[in-house]
């Protein structure tokens, strides 16, 4: 039997039991039903006057987990206007759909706009353990079914648990031809029917083999008008097609499933999402001090279309304007622009608060706004910060601190030896130059272009960039399917491409990461997949080999590979950004993990160091120095670093464990025994740097359970740790804590300059794909990001946000 102390917090809201009127409203939803699977939420073109939206949730009880559902009301501007908890109904665990509970979420719209409502679950990121539903009476509303995300091709089924009544699926149909089927219909159920928006009968869904109604539709059915709606003669049903619920690369709706149980509900959601973003913006500055700021509009639609804008404030000055260009403009299908927003920093208390509003000139009655938030004074993101950062929901570092950044945020930064910043920026590189940031599109710098890469278009492969003593930069990338190296002479106005010899692969090429700038060209390795395990899914097994460049008269000369291993178990490199390569003068220390027999008894992922010496040209025989918790799982990359002795330091990946650490021993003859970094610790992605005081610092993600703030769930925290000369392991200090309890990844990268200051870029990432589809960057390749950059300027003692000063004051 389920026991549980339930702890749920109620704001703003009213929990009621469903057969208890709260107060009797007219609702244009009148009803819960159909109960829906999944988890997702909804979308309200809302008019002035009172908002109504009920929830009601049901627990299926399948097992013991804690199944309590978190529902947030939040604005156009999203902020949240409202947030509460439904507990787990308590009952034993049997499979059977359990009472249902309700809780009632209500705002004043004061302005129209385009409001949400958010479904999320504990322990339960698939919304597979209970069922939900809801009322509400706004006329006009969109469901999107969005689940956790899974690491597969993503789907998200439209699934209906409310057998006794009859069902409708409204949605816009894909515009060329697709297949759409419907599981699970009671053995009793009429065959489904699918109408087209004018009322005409497109198909009737026929009953295959296995059960299962499925109707082809081709391209040439007239898409003129949405929503299309399939009739379901009982609401128990599990829905998939083309388009709504998996897409293709050509799919013009991607990655949202997009439904109503009523046709009369629907509004062009589709063509005017992302109209306007971000959805709020808070700047800080002096009173009386003038500013521009930057929005994005955008038209989601296939077709040109005008877009109009006005500005708007409480007050009987509105301290924004926009520029001439800016209050209407017409942007072809799927295109994104700028919009330039002036204000003056009003004199007196704030926030002084502004909307940017947004009106689609072909759906007049659909509109919606950016709120802009002007606060007199110094952003709190420029002084050092109380650690951790608490995000919370809609409200990350710019709503809570003020950060706006003047820098590419889009990578982490690296330093070369005179302590100029450089990162990633777009299909290039960017970093201080004359005064400003400037950036360098590598294939507008190409120079020299060898006769294996000519007519193609270089793809850089990895976010570090990598030095030498001189200045000269290295940019591992790919062309014509094979590998490059870029190297620029000149500070990154200029790229002259080498082939790196060989088949394609992953290089990892060497960073700085604190004692580390080599004389000459950088080494790398290259990881070449030759297996993939059909049966265990972080199982593969890599070709790893060493690259020794060498400057030979002005020209890179890459060289042959080194065999290292023909068993490596890969490199993971989307969050920590591990060193697998490290070296001082003619020593080059390597580390990396091996896949091994799925039916060998092992502890872990085996980890080896070898070193390679450049004087004589011969490999060192590779240490085993421990093992990285489970096995056979390529998340457990080990990173290296090395202090200012040239002692290299390894930190052991692990997924979900303590990492273990060893160094070389006193005597030369072999390593340490992995000491653990900390007890019961749930880690998982290192970030390894070592400062000049040869202090070791690690960023990582580390899980907590039935912790504050979320005690009846598990949550990810990116977490930083350090360990002093001499001294163990300093506990783990939170640095970030995600908004969403459930699965989260940070994609961190921790980074040092030449005086031992820390950068960490991070992007709280949440599995919630409701979440994340609500957010759309620079272009709809960035869709979901929230990059942002912290740096401590004390060894790790105080973080704060990072500011363009940060990065070049020390040049």
């Amino acid at each position: 039997m389920k026991t549980k102390a339930f702890v749920f917090v109620l704001l703003l809201a009213i929990f009621v039991p469903i057969h208890v009127a709260a107060q009797e409203v007219s609702m244009a939803k009148a009803d819960f039903e159909p109960l829906i699977g999944g988890c997702g939420g909804v979308y309200f073109m809302a008019e002035p006057g009172e908002l109504i939206v009920e929830v009601v949730k049901r627990d299926r009880n399948r097992s013991a987990a804690t199944t309590e559902m978190r529902a947030l009301l939040v604005g156009p501007d999203r902020q949240v206007l409202q947030e509460v908890f439904i507990p787990d109904d308590g009952e034993p665990v049997g499979e059977v759909l359990g009472p249902p509970l309700t809780a009632r979420l209500t705002t004043m719209v004061e302005y129209p706009g385009i409001y949400a409502l958010n479904i999320t679950v504990s322990n339960d990121r698939y919304g597979t353990n209970m069922r939900w539903g809801f009322r509400t009476n706004c006329p006009r509303y969109i469901i999107e079914t969005a689940r956790g995300h899974r690491d597969e091709r993503h789907q998200e089924p439209i699934v209906l648990e409310s057998p006794d009544t009859p069902a409708t699926v409204a949605f816009q149909p894909r515009t060329g031809a697709f297949s759409i089927e419907v599981a699970e219909l009671p053995t009793d159920a009429t065959a489904p029917v699918l109408y087209a928006a004018d009322g005409q009968q497109v198909g009737v869904l026929e009953r295959d083999e296995e059960g299962i109604y499925v109707l082809e539709i081709p391209a040439d059915v007239h898409r003129s008008s949405v929503p299309w709606q399939l009739h379901l003669s009982a609401a128990q049903a599990t829905i998939s097609a083309d388009g709504l619920t998996r897409w293709d690369s050509g799919d013009p709706i991607r990655e949202s499933c997009l439904w109503s149980p009523d046709a009369g509900s629907w509004f062009p959601l589709i063509d005017n999402r992302w109209l306007l973003t971000p959805y709020r913006r808070v700047v800080y500055d002096e009173p009386g001090q003038a500013g521009e700021l930057t929005l994005q509009a955008h038209n989601n639609a296939t077709h040109e279309r005008r877009l109009d804008f006005t500005v708007e404030a409480d007050g009987d000055r509105c301290p924004i304007e926009l520029t001439a260009a800016a209050h209407e403009v017409t942007l072809d299908g799927g295109q994104a622009i700028p919009i330039a927003v002036r204000y003056i920093m009003p004199q007196g208390e704030g926030p002084h608060i502004a909307r940017v509003r947004v009106t689609a000139a072909d759906a007049p009655d659909i509109t919606t706004y950016s709120t802009i938030i002007l606060q007199p004074g110094q952003a709190p993101a420029s002084r050092p910060l109380d650690m951790p950062i608490e995000l919370k929901p809609y409200a990350h570092e710019n709503e809570q601190f003020g950060y706006l950044p003047d820098y590419p945020i889009e990578h982490q930064p690296y330093f070369d030896a005179q302590n100029r910043p450089y990162m990633r920026a777009g299909a290039g590189i960017a970093t201080w130059r004359d005064g400003q940031w400037a950036e360098t599109r590598v294939n507008d710098a190409i120079v020299d272009r060898p006769e294996v890469f000519e007519d193609g278009a270089f793809s850089l492969s990895t976010t570090k960039i990598a030095f030498d003593a001189d200045g000269g930069i290295y940019l591992p990338a790919t062309c014509n399917d094979r590998n490059a190296m870029l190297y620029s002479p000149d500070g990154g106005l200029s790229f002259v491409p080498f082939e790196v010899p060989g088949q394609r692969g992953s290089i990892d090429i060497e960073q700085f990461s604190g004692h580390n700038m080599p004389e000459g060209p950088p080494p790398f390795v290259r990881f070449r997949r030759t297996e993939k395990d059909p049966n265990l899914k972080w199982r593969s097994v890599n070709d790893l080999e060493l690259f020794v460049p060498q400057m030979v008269d002005n020209k890179l000369v890459i060289g042959e590979p080194v065999s290292l291993t023909r068993d490596c178990i890969g490199f993971s490199g989307h969050s920590g950004m591990p060193s697998a390569i490290v070296s001082r003068g003619d020593l080059i220390h390597v580390t990396w993990g091996e896949a091994t027999d799925p039916a060998a008894d092992v502890p872990g992922v085996p980890t080896y160091v070898a070193t390679y010496d450049r004087a004589t040209a011969t490999l060192g025989s590779p240490a085993l120095i421990g093992y990285g918790p489970p096995a056979n799982d390529g998340h457990n990359t080990p990173s290296i670093t090395m202090d200012s002795a040239g002692r290299p330091h390894v930190l052991i990946g692990t997924h979900g464990r303590p990492f273990g650490y060893s160094q070389p021993l006193e005597d030369g003859t072999g390593w340490t025994e992995p000491v653990l970094a900390g007890e019961n610790l749930s880690q998982t992605y290192i970030g390894f740097v070592c400062g000049p005081d040869d202090t070791l610092h690690a960023v990582f993600r580390l899980w907590w359970r039935s912790a504050e703030p979320f005690p009846n769930a598990h949550h990810g925290t990116l977490a930083y740790m350090r360990k002093l000369p001499g001294q163990p392991w300093e506990e783990p200090r939170v640095l970030i804590r995600s908004p969403f309890s459930e699965y989260s990844v940070f994609y961190h990268r921790l980074t040092i300059d030449q005086l031992g200051r820390l950068f960490i870029s991070y992007d709280a990432w949440s599995t919630h794909w409701f979440y994340r589809n609500d957010i759309i960057g620079e272009t709809l390749a960035r869709q979901g990001t929230r990059r942002a950059l912290i740096m401590s300027p004390d060894g790790g003692q105080t973080w704060k946000m990072a500011e363009t000063e940060d990065l070049v004051g020390a040049m």
